[in-house]
């Protein structure tokens, strides 16, 4: 296929794909669960106002949000899913009282056939809809607000300080007095009231809730549906379909030729004033690296010892919730830092020069990017220990969405910098191309993919301070899969593409043809693939089938891994003067062995509708999320810095045997922590989810099993060897960069000097 068509391929995807994923958002906005106005009894008292619903909202948000436990399956793991865990706190209470008033037992010492009724009897008072359009009022049954009454006064003592509750806040890592106000837990439980009642609910002339009956629990009517068997069955179809494609698209496709000069075309590469202002980029990425590390030693050892960390009591200063959010945000960070850094090195070593000021704009965009990650830090902790009000924390604390927790200041802010990270890459790019070299097709895929990375986080802006949760969904997976999953893996693709071109290895016209069709191949598959997230989140089932088609087809470009992997490895091999470059290049190829495992098979396994209806919210996802963001990302990053550094100190001998070690306990550690802790825990408690339902999987009484429990401590194997190798990779840059610091020589700096001159800089 020629460039040209494959160009106008490009463009139809994305249209096509955007259109779909703004029809679906629209339908989302309105067929979202109610929030209404009033909920009232019978008798037309006002029992709370969704005012108070959307308040409480704000007050979850406020003290992490989805960093403690999750609602509606999204969040963390430590504590339940508070969904499932209400609803099944609210059977249990109708079910005791009615077995009370009728048999004068509780209700587990019942028989069979009386415990069937009630249950039928429990489905028929929970599922009807009651809410009334027209007055937007939602009607309940007094025995329903006695209900709540009895989980509320549960819930208050549980996240304020009530003692005989220490233990089980200890089991699910919740600080004491997390709420201080009654106030705002009175609210708070009200909103879980309102995101339980769409759990259970059935849509308005349908027999399927908002949440497509998610969470999964037969005593309250919640199983699996038709429509997750047959989706799954045509999302299993359509993979096939598509790997099958791939093979045969594969098989005709000649293989890329694999140049190689007899010298190392970047050694005589100029490094410009503001090349050398990327250094300290990296300096921050490695301190970012060690920060969430540590703080992921912290978190995860809360799931065992959930009010301190080996005997010492620190969840009154730095709770789960914080060290969850600093470990997730900080990952985003650096890699993000790490990726930024690179393009702002790539971009003036095109033509060897600066634009005016160009280092200026590289080191503002770094002030700018330690005040938007130690301000948004600050913010997160003082929202979360309830210093600020609940205008202020959405504003400058804790926002309460897992990923996308910064107050909404720090993300302004962080937007801001990302355009301006675009507009010094299109400042020196942008001339190159109006040459139209043959670089052209190349370098217009590079910007894209930049103004993607800048533009797709912008969607973290589109919801507010009340925003119904199940649009704020939508929007916070556009962040979280587009820009994260989708638009980073292509800017993967165009950098490290046009990092073998730089290096003399690849061909123009062919790198710039597989980069355009891989993109194709990907994007295809991966924009609408957004959708496998908001199964359950109070959309229409028209999202179910679109998610679970098109995220079945993000799997199909990875079963060609192995080429990707191989070709690398020729690359590596090509010329002896790769071999400066070997590791940087297996960073790549530790990437394209993640990318299989954990975005295809670990990514898969969660996908199908059928599987996440019982695996959403366990430990299974992240398993998933760990070896696709680090993995894949994360090894990029490191990769990508590993590239830079190499092109900048090219006359200084590497510390090999630091770097291989680092290379090694990074892999092994990550896969350790996978394979000895995550996945058998995640796969116990599926089993779980399927025989009891999610209240179960989520509860203290399974997670604190000791089984559970050695597993748990199974991960320290992992997680140690892993700590080892960011250490390393610490010290090896520190080597690298400060105790045997290097001045660019004096040829570069003539050259430079004659470049200024010459073009009147």
């Amino acid at each position: 296929m020629s460039q040209k068509k494959l160009w106008i391929a490009l463009g139809a995807v994305i249209m096509i794909s955007f259109a779909v994923l703004l029809y679906y958002g629209s339908e989302i906005y309105q067929k979202a669960p109610p929030v209404p106005e009033q909920v009232v009894d019978k008798s037309g008292n006002i029992l709370f106002t969704g005012q108070d619903i959307k308040d409480g909202q704000n007050v979850w948000q406020s003290i992490g949000g989805q960093e403690i436990g999750s609602i509606w399956g999204h969040g963390a793991y430590v504590a339940p899913d508070w969904t499932a865990d209400y609803l099944h706190m609210e059977a249990q209470f109708l079910l005791n009282k009615w077995s009370q008033e009728d048999h004068g037992v509780v209700f587990e010492e019942l028989h069979k056939n009386e415990k069937a009724t009630l249950e039928s009897r429990l489905q028929t008072f929970l599922r009807v809809n009651t809410y009334d359009e027209a007055s937007n009022k939602l009607v309940i049954d007094r025995e329903r607000y006695e209900a709540f009454l009895h989980i509320h006064d549960f819930y208050s003592k549980l996240f304020m300080n009530d003692p005989e509750l220490k233990k089980l806040r200890a089991d699910y890592a919740i600080a004491e007095n997390t709420i201080r106000d009654t106030g705002r837990m009175e609210k708070m439980s009200q909103f879980f009231f309102w995101a339980s009642w769409a759990c259970v609910t059935e849509r308005p002339g349908s027999d399927i809730t908002y949440t497509h009956n998610w969470p999964p629990d037969e005593q309250i009517g919640n199983v699996a549906t038709s429509d997750l068997v047959l989706w799954t069955g045509f999302s299993i179809f359509m993979l096939l379909l598509g790997i099958g494609i791939m093979i045969f698209v594969q098989a005709r496709t000649k293989e890329e030729e694999i140049l190689k000069p007899v010298a190392d075309p970047l050694m005589n590469q100029v490094i410009t004033p503001s090349m050398w202002g990327v250094k300290k980029y990296f300096w921050i990425v490695n301190i970012m690296i060690l920060a969430q590390i540590l703080l992921g030693v912290i978190t995860a050892h809360y799931a065992v010892e959930g009010d301190g960390f080996y005997g010492i009591d620190i969840s009154r200063f730095i709770p789960y919730s914080i060290t969850r959010t600093w470990h997730l945000q900080l990952a985003i960070f650096w890699i993000a830092t790490s990726w930024l850094a690179t393009g702002l090195y790539i971009a003036p070593s095109l033509s060897g020069r600066d634009p005016k000021y160009q280092k200026a704009g590289v080191n503002v965009l770094f002030v700018a990017l330690l005040i938007v990650v130690v301000g948004s830090l600050i913010g997160q902790w003082f929202g979360v220990m309830q210093r600020l009000s609940l205008i202020d924390n959405f504003w400058f604390g804790h926002q309460g969405y897992e990923y996308v927790d910064l107050g909404r200041f720090w993300q302004i802010l962080l937007v801001i910098g990302l355009f301006l990270w675009l507009a010094l890459m299109v400042r020196p790019i942008l001339p190159i191309i109006r040459k139209g070299t043959s670089e052209k097709g190349l370098l217009i895929m590079f910007l894209i993919a930049c103004a993607a990375i800048a533009l797709f986080y912008s969607a973290g802006l589109m919801w507010g301070q009340t925003t119904n949760l199940a649009i704020a969904e939508y929007w916070r997976w556009w962040v979280v899969h587009l820009w994260v999953e989708g638009f980073f893996e292509v800017f993967a693709t165009v950098v490290a593409a046009f990092l073998f071109v730089r290096l003399g290895l690849l061909g123009i016209k062919s790198a710039t043809n597989n980069i355009l069709f891989a993109t194709i191949i990907f994007l295809s598959g991966g924009i609408l693939g957004t959708f496998h997230h908001l199964y359950f989140t109070g959309t229409p089932t028209g999202v179910m089938a679109v998610g679970a088609t098109f995220s079945a087809l993000e799997v199909v470009p990875l079963v060609i891994i192995g080429f990707e992997a191989f070709h690398n490895y020729r690359l590596s091999t090509a010329t002896p003067w790769i071999k400066d470059y070997k590791w940087p290049i297996y960073f790549l190829l530790s990437v394209a062995f993640w990318n299989f495992l954990g975005a295809g098979i670990f990514g898969f396994i969660i996908n199908p509708p059928i599987a996440l209806y019982y695996m959403q919210g366990l430990n299974t996802t992240p398993v998933h999320s760990h070896a696709a963001l680090f993995g894949v990302y994360g090894m990029l990053g490191i990769g990508l810095m590993l590239f830079v550094l190499r092109s900048m100190y090219r006359k200084q001998k590497w510390n090999n045997k630091l770097i291989s070690f680092t290379f090694w306990s990074l892999n092994i550690g990550l896969m350790l922590m996978l394979l000895l802790s995550l996945l058998p825990v995640g796969l116990m408690q599926t089993v779980a989810s399927v025989k009891e339902g999610m209240w179960y999987a989520r509860s203290a009484e399974f997670m604190q099993q000791p089984v559970v429990n050695v597993f748990k401590w199974l991960r320290t194997v992992g997680d140690t060897i892993f700590a080892i190798g960011s250490l390393t990779l610490f010290w090896f840059v520190y080597q690298l960069t400060i105790k045997k610091k290097r001045e660019p020589n004096e040829r570069n700096k003539k050259t430079y000097k004659d470049l200024e001159e010459k073009n009147d800089l």
